[in-house]
């Protein structure tokens, strides 16, 4: 995955191909110094910033007409504690050269979310997370940060050290500066062995509660139009290392999950009335396979269909009734899904804004193909996940305003506060944070 922006007309689109901005300018820094001059340079000009890093969000929270900040050139890792166990890298950094930087160093993230395409700046500030049962979302690793505020000034944020800011910045959605450097807790690169099948549908909402006990990852993915689901249960080994085969990790990964997969997408949207069809080999195309492996190449797979997506954060108790509602939605109201609806966990953490802030989540997300109409199920998904206190992904697709977030989040009215101190003539606003965080 990578950021579209046409250098002939200036126009910068997501990944998603959801989003499209005309920024007044583009700037890539070399340099904090460059990046902080920047700031002020926007500010005395009167144009609004904004950073973004490979463009995956679905939302439009990195979009601007103003300035906008590109950090590939602020990458790589700054340092290696391995006294502290962490490590401080630049937020430009995308996370699929962080983790592969780590493991040749001996060192891993504990957990991860299903892809790495994303910067490290992107990725927390936005709340990725993979699934976890005590280990959470990428921000939940954060142990310091270092951001540009809006009157151009570098600010140190961590536990100790402007601890309110550090407690609201790990997921920060732009709004209190833009993220510099970014330290992480890091632990001794381990084994993972994952465990893949498929299982019926009805099973897993049964049998939620133990599979998630008794696994220290575990996700699945639901078929709509079937009662089927396929399975995912990760974690940690003794070794040895089993890692997927070259060839099977070709066939399984690549040709059915992103080439056959693909040209069944583009089946199904050229003629809908395929899908169910399409669906049910879908779901019975990928069979149970168990290796062992290094953390990254366990935890994330390769994305190449692009699709537009929501997903919102249900405390974990209500989603078997979440899911239920969701499948009979689907089926009684002639829809055509052509895209698995995934779903994932996390711990409660105390970051102001985390999806998964103060309880226990689940994690629901449905997608639809790039290009097919996707409006009518994302409606009827947000209706019951609404009615169940969720909380959407700040990067994705979702039409909730700030009146609905002061309800969902108990400390939203702390975040919106460092906000007004931080940076009062709103230099980082933009109609996504106008909209979701209030004017």
């Amino acid at each position: 995955m990578s950021t579209t922006a046409s250098a002939k007309n200036g126009t910068w689109r997501n990944w998603g191909g959801n989003v499209a901005a005309r920024p007044a300018r583009q700037v890539t820094p070399a340099s904090i110094e460059e990046l902080a001059a920047a700031v002020r340079r926007a500010a005395e000009d009167g144009l609004k910033v904004k950073a973004v890093g490979t463009g995956h969000s679905f939302t439009s929270i990195a979009a601007t007409d103003g300035v906008l900040i590109r950090p590939q050139l602020l990458t790589g890792i700054r340092n290696i504690d391995r006294k502290a166990m962490t490590v401080t890298v630049e937020a430009g950094t995308p996370l699929k050269r962080l983790n592969a930087a780590l493991a040749r160093e001996g060192l891993s993230l504990t957990n991860m979310g299903d892809i790495m395409e994303q910067t490290v700046s992107g990725a927390t500030s936005t709340g990725t997370h993979g699934t976890g049962r005590e280990s959470g979302s990428i921000a939940a690793q954060i142990k310091a940060l270092e951001l540009v505020t809006a009157d151009g000034s570098v600010l140190a944020c961590s536990e100790k050290e402007n601890p309110e800011v550090f407690a609201a910045a790990r997921t920060g959605l732009g709004a209190l500066g833009i993220v510099t450097a970014i330290t992480f807790a890091v632990e001794p690169l381990f084994l993972l062995t994952a465990r893949e099948e498929p299982m019926p549908f009805e099973r897993v909402l049964a049998e939620f509660d133990q599979l998630w006990a008794e696994n220290e990852h575990f996700e699945f993915y639901w078929f709509p139009h079937t009662g089927s689901t396929n399975t995912k249960r990760n974690n940690r080994s003794a070794g040895p290392e089993q890692p997927v085969g070259q060839l099977a990790g070709w066939f399984e990964d690549e040709f059915l999950s992103n080439g056959v997969f693909q040209v069944a997408q583009w089946a199904g949207r050229a003629v809908p009335a395929t899908i169910p069809a399409i669906a049910r080999v879908s779901s019975k195309a990928l069979s149970a396979r168990t290796y062992t492996d290094i953390p990254y190449k366990v935890f994330t797979s390769p994305r190449r269909v692009r699709f537009v997506e929501m997903e919102y954060a249900v405390p974990r108790a209500a989603l078997v009734e979440t899911l239920r509602e969701l499948k009979a939605m689907v089926e009684r109201s002639g829809l055509r899904i052509s895209f698995p609806v995934e779903v994932r966990t996390a711990p409660a953490d105390d970051i102001t804004l985390s999806t998964a802030s103060g309880r226990d989540s689940a994690y629901i997300a449905v997608h639809m193909f790039r290009g097919t109409p996707y409006q009518a199920y994302f409606t009827a998904a947000e209706r019951i996940f609404t009615a169940h206190e969720g909380r959407p992904h700040w990067g994705k697709v979702h039409t909730r305003g700030a009146e609905y977030f002061a309800e969902a989040y108990p400390r939203f009215g702390e975040f919106t506060a460092l906000r007004d101190r931080l940076d009062p003539e709103r230099l980082f606003q933009n109609d996504y944070l106008r909209r979701v965080l209030g004017a």
